[in-house]
């Protein structure tokens, strides 16, 4: 016997908005960031374990995988910090408008991207 529960019809009316968008990223930035210290904890304690363990770590972090972890936890603490201090300037009241709220989340997440170029060139 197939029981068919009726869907909330909000998931299928919901219309997507930057600022959610915005919000949900920086709530998984704050997971990956997480994910990232314990990549960075792993690294330290690589180190301490000798040369002979850390060469596993170098080769890792010379793979195509690796490259990719590595530029996206930059991504994720920068979009995350440069996010954050958006929130400040929220909690002074400032931005506030939808329009400035748009301009300003583009900014971060412009800004973001931008960042994490320059870190991973430089």
């Amino acid at each position: 016997m197939k029981f068919e529960s009726p869907l909330s019809p909000h998931l299928q009316v919901y219309k997507w908005q930057l600022s959610s968008l915005l919000s949900i990223t920086h709530r998984m930035t704050s997971i990956f960031n997480l994910m990232g210290m314990m990549f960075f904890a792993l690294w330290i304690f690589m180190l301490f374990l000798g040369e002979d363990v850390y060469k596993y770590f170098e080769i890792f972090s010379a793979t195509v995988i690796g490259k990719f972890i590595f530029v996206g936890i930059i991504w994720s603490f920068s979009y995350h910090l440069l996010n954050g201090i958006r929130h400040l300037f929220w909690d002074m009241g400032y931005g506030y408008e939808i329009k400035t709220a748009n301009l300003s989340g583009i900014f971060v997440l412009l800004s973001s991207f931008i960042l994490t170029f320059l870190v991973w060139v430089f």
